[in-house]
């Protein structure tokens, strides 16, 4: 049975892609013979493809003719538009969805010089909620949304951005030994939820936007308020269920 995503299969449009993809991965490049066994398909199929690849400029060609390698125009075109500007459009709608189901405010965030900024919030659709200022920064060792952008990262990134972070004002510390048993908690869970460490009464779910390699590009975080005056909204588990369904919809992987 076929899968879904290949109900409309373009197969000249999926080699170039599959080429740009493998590419992308070797920041020395590969030659023709490298690709062509990489790929599992015919030196024939790889060689046009190539050339109108080189062609349109999106691969470069060493002066000895034999290895290829990404060129920067895909890095051009992808800056043509802030991508915090993209991610941001993309999101609202998800987000704004994920609100009036829920009756629940939620934010987006993303690392940025050493803790967690704000870059996209959408209040429920109540008269009241818990919000956060577009631009605030939140702590990375001490939120749910800080805890989930850890989780979600090669040890290597993960190492790089503690050793990047500065505690901001009340911001609660967290030794090493006891924050890496948490983050491995999260990533196998796939999510975070847990009281949060900044306001009385609210249960922070947070949830990762994921990449191609499973890394977290940002996090969308909802701060649960249970209503009295209207138990029979959605519950903690259901809002759980309308944000990660969010999550997934932004995430490439």
């Amino acid at each position: 049975m076929a899968h879904p995503n290949d109900r409309y299969r373009a197969p000249a449009l999926d080699k170039g892609l599959d080429i740009l993809e493998l590419l992308a991965e070797q920041p020395h490049g590969l030659t023709r013979a490298e690709i062509v066994k990489a790929m599992g398909r015919s030196p024939s199929e790889i060689y046009r493809m190539l050339e109108r690849l080189v062609a349109r400029h999106y691969v470069t060609r060493s002066q000895q003719g034999d290895r290829h390698a990404l060129s920067l125009k895909l890095f051009e075109l992808g800056h043509r538009h802030p991508p915090i500007e993209r991610l941001v459009a993309q999101a609202l709608p998800a987000m704004e969805a994920f609100a009036k189901a829920s009756e629940q405010s939620c934010h987006l965030g993303i690392y940025s010089r050493g803790n967690v900024t704000v870059v996209a919030q959408v209040n429920g659709p109540g008269n009241w909620g818990l919000t956060l200022r577009l631009g605030v920064r939140v702590g990375l060792v001490d939120t749910g949304s800080g805890h989930v952008l850890l989780a979600f990262q090669s040890e290597q990134r993960r190492a790089q951005m503690l050793a990047e972070h500065d505690a901001l004002d009340g911001e609660r510390s967290m030794p090493e030994p006891q924050l890496q048993p948490l983050l491995q908690r999260v990533r196998a869970l796939g999510y975070w939820q847990g009281d949060s460490q900044q306001a009385f009464g609210v249960v922070d779910i947070s949830m990762p936007v994921l990449g191609l390699q499973g890394n977290a590009l940002a996090v969308l975080t909802c701060p649960f308020v249970r209503r009295i005056d209207r138990p029979q909204g959605p519950g903690l588990d259901a809002a759980r269920q309308l944000l990660a369904s969010a999550a997934s919809e932004l995430s490439i992987a």
